[in-house]
């Protein structure tokens, strides 16, 4: 039976009863007090009215008369149960249906339709706002990665592109200078070899799929700082290292990368000469954080929030060497970030650069100064 069809039902049987409680009670509080043999008048009654002795009904009369039109307004009530429940019942449940025709939509594949139940903010137009909510987030979700896959197919497609033209050449111009196609041709494959390891990082932070270890921040920060210092000092970018220890959990592999590619975009997106890259960790009641600032060039506002979508460089980011990256360094640590339940900020320096704060759940700090610390682990390659 269809949920429509139950509801009526029970309404109907919830009238019912009630119907025959009342009519029990009738019987039990009014007639069971009527004697059940036939009842006489006594002899006053003779010589104040007549020779003529009158008709006293005694309780099978009253049951006779009664029992029918019981039986009546039962039937009524059951009558008006059953017409008045599948009514209500179907007014009840109409938005369940503008619910269920939504889902079959989406099941279609369409996720631009949205309830938007009107009413009171009952259970239903609840329900149908938490509908609509994920019915955003997931068309949201949809495009996002559409164009995450669309954009992804033309850088992969690019280096590929580009060896193809360098076999071409080649092929027909035999004078070639061989050493020089193999070092165009080694470099074009090491840039999509890099791609593709951070396409398959990224997706492996959205999946989540990853040990959770306690990662001490400060220690990451030293490292990523150490592995990335010949860097700094090839561009003239003054890198320091400030803070104190702040604990989570996490997969340390994960959170090194995000650490160094904070710090290796903070390093080449700098000013020309004589830029600064400062790392600092800290250790909140709530969260540990670590936050990387540099110098730089003005940002506008509105760039900030594209700065974190992949393949998104911002002003003046073009690959120039072999340490500008993919386009997905942000794009990393904001899935990173996002894998270990915690926020990223981006934010403008008025003087020029960024400041980029990470928000980690935090752990329970060790106040012992000799207490054990993680051992430092291999850097990883940084994208």
């Amino acid at each position: 039976m269809s949920a429509r069809l139950k509801l009526t039902i029970s309404y109907a049987g919830v009238i019912v009863v009630s119907g025959a409680l009342l009519l029990a009670v009738v019987w039990v509080f009014l007639l069971r007090y009527v004697p059940d043999n036939v009842i006489t008048p006594g002899p006053g009654f003779y010589r104040q009215r007549g020779p003529g002795p009158p008709f006293i009904p005694n309780r099978f009369d009253l049951w006779h008369a009664f029992a029918p039109r019981a039986a009546q307004a039962l039937a009524f009530l059951l009558l008006l149960g059953l017409v008045g429940g599948w009514l209500l019942a179907g007014r009840m449940l109409a938005p369940l249906t503008r619910i269920a025709d939504a889902a079959r939509q989406a099941a279609d594949g369409s996720l631009s339709h949205r309830i938007r139940l009107e009413g009171p903010r009952d259970e239903f137009r609840e329900l149908a706002d938490v509908f609509d909510t994920m019915l955003e987030r997931l068309e949201s979700h949809v495009a996002e990665q559409q164009r995450f896959a669309a954009n992804a197919s033309h850088e992969l497609r690019t280096p590929l592109a580009i060896s193809q033209t360098l076999l071409d050449v080649a092929r027909n111009d035999p004078t070639r200078n061989r050493d020089e196609l193999i070092e165009r041709l080694q470099s074009v494959n090491t840039r999509a070899i890099d791609l593709t390891e951070a396409l398959l990082l990224l997706s492996r932070s959205d999946r989540r799929n990853f040990t959770r270890e306690p990662v001490d921040l400060s220690l990451a920060a030293e490292e990523a700082a150490e592995t990335l210092l010949p860097l700094a000092e090839k561009r003239q970018v003054t890198l320091e290292v400030t803070g104190e220890r702040a604990r989570t959990v996490g997969s340390p592999e994960l959170i090194l990368r995000m650490v160094m590619n904070l710090v290796q975009n903070a390093i080449v997106h700098n000013l020309p000469d004589g830029g600064g890259v400062t790392v600092h960790t800290a250790a909140r009641p709530d969260a540990s954080v670590v936050r990387v600032e540099n110098t730089g060039p003005p940002l506008p506002p509105e760039l900030i929030p594209t700065l974190t979508e992949p393949f998104q460089r911002g002003t003046r980011r073009i690959r120039t060497d072999e340490h500008a990256g993919v386009g997905l360094g942000l794009a990393i640590v904001h899935s990173i970030v996002r894998a270990h339940d915690g926020t990223l900020d981006l934010a403008p320096r008025p003087a020029g650069g960024l400041v980029v704060t990470v928000r980690l759940p935090g752990t329970r700090q060790d106040p012992s100064p000799t207490g054990a610390q993680q051992p430092v682990r291999e850097p990883s390659p940084v994208v």
